[in-house]
């Protein structure tokens, strides 16, 4: 009884450590977006001497922060659509077919996932420029550059994890399907995918994010016109000041699309995780 008491009073403090860790961040975000710029450049305080919401009105003046929003979004959102299409096919083919390489190409996706993403960032720098030299087709500063290096990103492990959530779907539906006529792709369209939509609201939502919060790629790979939210926020820092109300604001107003996304999706993402995974 003892160690059973003992044991949830530990649990409730880490709990209770965790989410003051989670909290707390938000909180300061928060109230310091509802400061006056003179408050958030003195001493702390948990809360503003006065309230205002200047900072979300001149956020969207002080860069182009708008550009930014639409930057990221089309990047973000092509790249997740690329992934998917292309992941559903491949993951399609390696979990109904056997072909010569099949497992030299899983365990080939696969592996890519064990790399930091930092080292393919010169490789594909310089597969860029070449390209361009070569072909005359400008990759590096062009928002199509950034949605295939998010595409390279995201692919591997939307197969990886499709294909394992394919092998749980009963083969019969497939034979049923083609008997009354569907082709492969129109088994694949009309009876696995709905029966696959966790696995790929999950698989669209992992692309998702992975491309509207990356930094460093973004940094390299975009220019003052293509840049996106991760590299805008950087413009509130001038070389004589800090506009960190406006860059707390600006933090806030572009989390919430994805955080409102995530809430409503979450238990589609948690079943594709674990049907995946588990597979």
């Amino acid at each position: 009884m003892h160690d059973t008491t003992a044991f949830k009073a530990f649990r409730v403090a880490v709990i209770t450590v965790l989410a003051a860790f989670t909290i707390l961040p938000i909180y300061v975000m928060i109230t310091s977006s509802m400061k006056p710029l003179e408050d958030v450049r003195g001493a702390f305080s948990w809360w503003p001497s006065r309230i205002t919401f200047e900072p979300f009105v001149d956020m969207w003046t002080t860069v182009p922060l708008a550009r930014y929003f639409v930057n990221s979004t089309i990047v973000a959102t092509s790249a997740t659509l690329a992934s998917l299409v292309i992941a559903i096919f491949a993951s399609y083919a390696v979990s109904r077919y056997r072909f010569r390489g099949r497992t030299t190409f899983t365990t080939t996706v696969l592996s890519t996932q064990m790399f930091p993403g930092v080292l393919f960032l010169l490789p594909l720098f310089i597969i860029f420029v070449n390209i361009d030299q070569t072909f005359g087709v400008q990759l590096v500063g062009t928002r199509i550059g950034l949605i295939i290096t998010y595409l390279t990103f995201s692919l591997p492990f939307s197969i990886w994890m499709l294909a394992g959530y394919f092998d749980g779907i009963p083969r019969e539906l497939d034979e049923a399907a083609r008997v009354d006529g569907c082709s492969p792709i129109g088994a694949l369209l009309r009876v696995v995918l709905p029966a696959a939509r966790p696995g790929v609201i999950a698989v669209a939502i992992y692309g998702f994010m992975t491309a509207w919060g990356e930094v460093l790629f973004a940094s390299v790979m975009t220019t003052g016109a293509n840049r996106t939210l991760s590299i805008g926020l950087r413009q509130y820092s001038t070389q004589t000041n800090v506009y960190w109300n406006e860059v707390m604001a600006a933090s806030l107003v572009v989390s919430v699309p994805v955080v409102i996304g995530f809430l409503l999706l979450q238990r589609y993402f948690v079943a594709g995780l674990t049907g995946g995974a588990i597979k």
